[in-house]
């Protein structure tokens, strides 16, 4: 078995925490890392009556701008089909959001509520 690559560790303890995080803040754990053939969502939380698809993003360094401007249309894109398809596998279609989870290496958390549509 071959260890992880770093990045691959700090994603994860990211998603980690993100989930901690949304879990004290009143949000329960329906799904993680589920993917499909259009990608991966990272969390999958109940809020209320609402299914929130969460993308947790993790950044260093903000050279490149912050963990939540990571998230581009392309990206945005894979999540909401990603999404449609977990939803057809559910066989109802609740109320539904997309959250963004951005962390720094202070493990400084910025939440971003129905980031997108």
């Amino acid at each position: 078995m071959s260890a992880k690559a770093p990045h691959l560790r700090k994603g994860e303890a990211a998603e980690a925490l993100a989930e901690r995080w949304l879990q004290a803040k009143g949000l329960t754990r329906v799904d993680r890392n589920f993917r499909c053939k259009s990608g991966e969502i990272d969390l999958i939380m109940q809020d209320e009556d609402a299914l929130v698809f969460v993308e947790v993003r993790y950044r260093s360094h903000t050279g490149f701008g912050s963990a939540i401007d990571s998230v581009t249309p392309a990206k945005q894109q894979k999540l909401l089909r990603s999404a449609q398809h977990y939803l057809q596998q559910l066989g109802h279609t609740p109320a539904c959001r997309f959250d963004i989870i951005g962390i720094d290496r202070e493990n400084r958390i910025q939440w971003i509520r129905n980031a997108f549509q």
